[in-house]
């Protein structure tokens, strides 16, 4: 977990488990969290049944998972484009 300065939360869980997650194909099971005041604001999961996923504010869409290191960097891209639009 890291806490921004202005007090904004990003946790990063991320598990290998032996079998996918229908309707995944991958052998991982994550959930990436970054909110403020206990609302999340960015956050990539997948859950049985949906799949990979991707929130972005009050919206929510499917996600191409292709790795973890490109999942990890869509994350913090995004991160990176709300706190600048936040802070202008």
């Amino acid at each position: 977990s890291h806490v921004f300065e202005d007090g904004a939360l990003m946790t990063i869980k991320v598990w290998s488990v032996p079998h996918p997650v229908p309707p995944t194909t991958h052998g991982l099971k994550y959930s990436l969290y970054y909110g403020h005041e206990g609302k999340r604001l960015i956050g990539y999961d997948n859950e049985r049944g949906k799949g990979d996923h991707r929130h972005y504010d009050k919206h929510e869409e499917a996600y191409l998972f292709t790795t973890l290191e490109a999942l990890l960097d869509d994350f913090m891209e995004d991160i990176e484009k709300f706190r600048r639009r936040k802070n202008t």
